[in-house]
This record gives structure tokens, C-alpha cells and sequence, in this order.
């Protein structure tokens, strides 16, 4: 979440890349509900279930490579301990990712970004939240994969905001808005500082007049749904929204409910 404003030279919003239907799903660290998050296995269910964006979470380690892991330490995911950013790659690749809730099953690696861009090229956009890393070194890979026009990248300071708008400004900006921000006037400032493309939140975080002044800066609302159990009832709830997009943690769920509406 971009916290701290200073002036910035204002850039042309970046255009997402092709959205098929009127709502994007993001499948939230891939499908989860079988394998654990963030692993080749739930990019690929979130292919197969039909989802439009895999959110990946993006780190670096010690020695240089970028890897993909939420938390700053591989303790909850892994039969491993410490901080990405402390750990080699080959440290990082020999532990087992696995379901620690159901002793007995099947275990998985970290990946690298290099596997993911390779797993969804052709096959499914990438929602990036940049956590950790280099952004000419993610970019040239992007570029070098063939995938610089399908990603969206999510940013979590002001630093990555300046980053990407300097090198890649053609690559769409996700961020959050501030709590303190999200009063009309606030968010009117924010917009018209921060050039990003879309904004995320949770469900009534955004009232109509608010909506009303994204709507006139061409900004997307792409919603966190995720919810341990999520309903037909709490999406059509959402729908009412009118927003453009949902982070969901049941996403083949949420293209089978949507494809009903004729919304994907």
C-alpha cells in the first residue's frame, strides 16, 4: 500500500491487458482449495477452472533469484525456517511445501518466477504483487517470457510505484488506498498523484460518489473477496457494486456463478 505522497510527473493510465468478460476473476495466490497456495499445481488448477489473473507473490533470496512466497519467511508454508531474503535459492528449492493440516500430503517446491511465467504463458494473465524484488530484473524477464503485456502489478510502496512508472510505464498499477485516504477529497488526490489502474479494497469500502469519481478517472475496482466460505449470496452482493473485478480464494466457484449471470 503506497502510505507517503510527494509529487510525481503524472502518466497516461496503463491499459490492462484484453479482458475477456465484464468481470475479471483473480484466482488469490493461485487455486488453493486443493494444493497450497502459491504453487506451480494452483496455477495450474487456476488455468483449468477458467480464472482470468493468478495473483503471484514475488520475493527474492539471498543470492539473487526471484522465487514466489506471501509471507517474508518460509515458516508457514514449508518444512523450512527463515526469511526468503536470508536464504539461498538452493536452500529455498530443497524444502517441501505442503498441506500441514493433512499429515501424508503430497508435497510441492517453491517456485521460481521463471517456472510460473513459463506455466501461464498462453494460458492465463498474472496479477504480480511485488513484494521483494528488482523491477528491471522482473521486467526483463517478463519481456524475455513473452509475458510484459499480461501482467498487472500490485505495489506496496511509493519506491515501486516511481520504479515501474520509469521502466516499464506501459505495465498496468494495481495499489491499495490508505485508510486515512478514503474520504472523496483524499481520494480524488490520490488519483490524480498515483497514475495506477486499478484500486483494490474490500466489499463496502467504496460508496456510489466515490465510485462515481473512480469511474471518471478510468480507474478499475478490483475487490478482495476472499473469505473461507463464500456464497452466491455474498457475491450478488458485491455485483451491486458494480465493480470490475474480484480476488477470490474459490475462483472456479466464482467463474461458475458468474457464467450464470453471463459475466464470464
Amino acid at each position: 500500500m503506497i502510505g507517503s505522497f510527494s509529487p510525481v510527473n503524472a502518466q497516461l493510465r496503463a491499459g490492462f491487458p484484453v479482458q475477456k468478460y465484464p468481470m475479471v476473476v483473480i484466482a488469490h495466490r493461485g487455486d488453493h482449495t486443493q494444493v497450497p497456495e502459491n504453487t506451480i499445481a494452483s496455477y495450474q488448477h487456476a488455468i483449468a477452472v477458467g480464472a482470468d489473473y493468478v495473483e503471484v507473490d514475488l520475493r527474492t533470496t539471498s543470492d539473487g533469484h526471484l522465487v514466489v512466497m506471501h509471507d517474508e519467511t518460509v515458516d508457514r508454508m514449508t518444512n523450512g525456517s527463515g526469511k526468503v531474503k536470508e536464504l539461498s535459492y538452493k536452500t529455498i528449492r530443497s524444502l517441501k511445501v505442503a498441506d500441514k493440516s493433512k499429515p501424508g500430503s503430497a508435497s510441492f517446491r517453491v517456485p521460481s518466477f521463471e517456472e510460473v511465467l513459463n506455466t501461464c504463458k498462453g494460458r492465463i494473465n498474472i496479477y504480480l504483487d511485488f513484494k521483494d524484488a528488482d523491477v528491471k530484473t522482473v521486467y526483463s524477464l517478463l519481456k524475455s517470457k513473452g509475458m510484459d503485456k499480461h501482467v498487472a502489478v500490485y505495489i506496496n510502496a511509493e519506491s515501486h510505484y516511481t520504479d515501474w512508472k520509469n521502466i516499464a510505464p506501459a505495465v498496468p498499477l494495481i495499489s491499495s488506498i490508505p485508510g486515512f485516504r478514503k474520504q472523496v477529497n483524499q481520494l480524488i488526490s490520490f488519483l490524480d498523484k498515483f497514475q495506477v489502474s486499478a484500486i483494490d479494497g474490500s466489499p463496502g469500502d467504496y460508496d456510489e460518489e466515490m465510485m462515481s469519481v473512480i469511474r471518471k478517472r478510468n480507474v478499475q475496482v478490483w475487490l478482495d473477496v476472499q473469505e473461507k466460505i463464500e456464497t452466491p449470496e455474498y457475491w450478488n452482493r458485491i455485483l451491486e457494486t458494480k465493480v470490475d473485478g474480484m480476488q477470490s480464494d474459490h475462483p472456479g466457484e466464482l467463474v461458475r456463478f458468474l457464467k450464470q449471470k453471463g459475466l464470464h
